[in-house]
């Protein structure tokens, strides 16, 4: 029975954390008489590591650049992370459970931060869209492997 019970998966959220922020108006004050509506790119990766055996931390980082015409408004970028202990788990699902399961527990965080930290500018916040981590995760795995074939490894 011991066994057993040692055996069975283990799954739990330890700590989420802001790794880091920045933000940025290197414009200001200027770039607030712009009437036009800026232009907003958002950029966001998943990253993982290994802290120790069977704990893990995953970081998700999201970048916004807003530009009203050829002049950055503002540039934001997080790093929101989560500590997640992960046991007797199949080695081919960890990768998954990772890019996936905790990339969408840590997100609505960074969402949050992002949101409150652009507001504090003044300016109305960006709100950044749910994601399909799933899609994500899959989308990636596709560009490493044609990557690999090309020859390059990143």
């Amino acid at each position: 029975m011991a066994d057993q019970q040692a055996q069975a998966p283990v799954f739990n959220l330890q700590r989420v954390y802001l790794k880091d922020a920045s933000l940025e108006l290197p414009n200001a004050p200027q770039i607030f008489l712009e009437q036009e509506a800026p232009a907003v790119d958002i950029q966001v990766d998943v990253a993982n590591q290994p802290l120790a055996a069977g704990i893990f931390e995953v970081e998700v980082t999201a970048t916004i650049t807003t530009r009203v015409k050829d002049k950055v408004l503002f540039l934001a970028e997080a790093k929101q992370a989560g500590i997640f202990q992960i046991e007797s788990i199949p080695e081919d699902q960890l990768d998954p459970i990772l890019g996936i399961l905790c990339a969408s527990i840590v997100y609505p965080y960074l969402r949050a931060n992002l949101s409150d930290l652009i507001t504090r500018t003044g300016l109305p916040p960006v709100l950044l869209q749910e994601i399909n981590f799933e899609a994500f995760y899959q989308q990636r795995l596709a560009q490493r492997q044609a990557e690999a074939g090309n020859g390059t490894v990143q």
